[in-house]
């Protein structure tokens, strides 16, 4: 009898074993899923985006993370203090020259006049590109080294649509990161050097 009651609690030990760890991978694989299916909105990508330790390494990375930014303004949802901080994202793309020039209370009021603007006019930047690589002109100027690209961006304005053309002049900082100068508003003609 003490045997068939020993054999009765080793196959009861057993099963609940079994239906234990069964549970426990249920519920780790459920969990795991779920953790997958949350995705970030372009404006959490943009906010958790750490440059102090993953800062972009070439000018074209500098401009396409600028690109999305930009975008983001006068595209997606969000509010006063994810637009600040958006903006602290743009601005740690930007070289400290232009950043004296465009003290962040001054850069904000003029960004939410811009963005204003935009949702008045129905207008989006549907799509915006890089200069390729080997389109990038490295010069060293007063002794700085700088990078000269071109971005072209796709904009919808109600249901038209048109190309716009900025040259960005990019300048190595002490860090060796490399900052937006300046950027100025080009025409097509100029990009293709007629």
């Amino acid at each position: 009898m003490k045997k068939v009651l020993r054999i009765g609690i080793a196959v009861i030990c057993m099963v609940s074993l079994v239906v234990g760890y069964y549970a426990y991978l249920s519920t780790r694989k459920a969990s795991a899923s779920t953790e997958k299916n949350v995705e970030l909105s372009e404006v959490q990508t943009i906010i958790s985006k750490n440059f102090t330790t993953d800062y972009p390494v070439t000018p074209r990375a500098v401009v396409k993370w600028y690109n999305r930014i930009i975008t983001a303004y006068y595209a997606e949802d969000f509010d006063q203090k994810q637009l600040e901080q958006m903006a602290d994202q743009a601005r740690m793309l930007m070289d400290d020259e232009l950043l004296s020039y465009n003290p962040k209370d001054t850069y904000l009021a003029s960004l939410n006049l811009e963005i204003e603007d935009y949702h008045n006019r129905s207008r989006t930047i549907v799509s915006s590109t890089v200069s390729d690589s080997k389109d990038v002109q490295y010069k060293t100027v007063h002794g700085y080294e700088c990078a000269f690209l071109t971005s072209n961006y796709f904009v919808r304005e109600g249901s038209s649509y048109n190309r716009t053309y900025e040259n960005f002049c990019l300048r190595k900082d002490s860090n060796g990161h490399w900052k937006i100068l300046t950027w100025r508003l080009s025409t097509e003609d100029e990009i293709n050097g007629y």
